[in-house]
């Protein structure tokens, strides 16, 4: 997976990193997130869980973590690291629900972000149809691809992206961690160099099917933190009152200069 690069600013870059979940219309929450920052590297990564009988926050923490661990032993920004990490889960989920029925299908969505802050270089991964957006000067500039049935019926032709919300196969997966067949992981091949400014959106997709890309632009615009950021659009998806609210979960990242501030 490649996207556009551009030369990032040298000036020193820190983080600032916020998360936020909410449960919704359903009695548990299958949503599961991690954030950390150590010797100059800091990762983000959430995963949404599907299958039953709450295996789905079974599938969801075990995907977190076995990620996490593996980013957190590593000390170089490495694509094939996040690759190999994101590859590990996924086996990980197949041996768990190997010789159990009642564990059957259990599966998750991915979206990992991988920062070295000296460097200011960023990496990402992803699997299912959890988000990553990736707004510069205000402005969405990025945004990963679903592994969803409704998308590749958009990227044909034979609905718009409107159509695509309401579609009643919208949350149907072509491909998610802990299948056992066509399982791809989606990790940008080459490093993405940061400026001061840059913001990540890390999200299920609870969250960011009820908002569009000038939400997500408006309320960045308006946010002294990236805390506030996400408090700004869970008041929209609240505000939507839908009845049927899925676990809704978010990662805010932002990129400063450590200088101004």
């Amino acid at each position: 997976m490649t996207v556009e690069h551009h030369a990032g600013r040298t000036d020193v870059l820190s983080l600032q990193i916020a998360s936020q979940s909410g449960v919704g219309a359903r009695d548990h929450n299958e949503d599961d997130l991690r954030t950390g920052q150590h010797d100059g590297m800091a990762f983000a990564v959430l995963s949404d869980g599907a299958g039953g009988h709450k295996n789905g926050a079974i599938a969801s923490d075990l995907v977190v973590r076995v990620v996490t661990v593996e980013l957190q032993s590593q000390r170089e920004l490495s694509s094939q690291a996040l690759h190999n990490a994101v590859h590990d889960a996924h086996e990980v989920l197949l041996l768990q629900q190997a010789g159990a029925a009642e564990r059957e299908r259990m599966h998750a969505t991915l979206v990992a972000l991988w920062i070295d802050v000296a460097a200011a270089r960023a990496l990402w991964s992803h699997v299912g149809d959890s988000r990553l957006y990736l707004l510069r000067e205000g402005k969405v500039r990025h945004v990963t691809r679903d592994d969803s049935v409704v998308q590749q019926m958009v990227d044909v032709g034979l609905i718009t992206a409107e159509a695509a919300l309401v579609h009643p196969k919208k949350h149907h997966l072509q491909c998610a961690m802990g299948v056992e067949t066509a399982f791809v992981a989606h990790t940008l091949e080459r490093a993405y160099a940061l400026s001061a400014g840059d913001a990540f959106l890390l999200c299920s997709d609870g969250w960011w099917e009820g908002l569009e890309a000038a939400d997500i632009e408006r309320t960045l615009a308006a946010a002294h933190s990236p805390q506030a950021w996400l408090a700004s659009m869970h008041v929209l998806i609240g505000t939507a009152a839908n009845p049927h609210q899925d676990n809704h979960t978010a990662i805010a990242v932002w990129v400063d200069d450590e200088a101004a501030r």
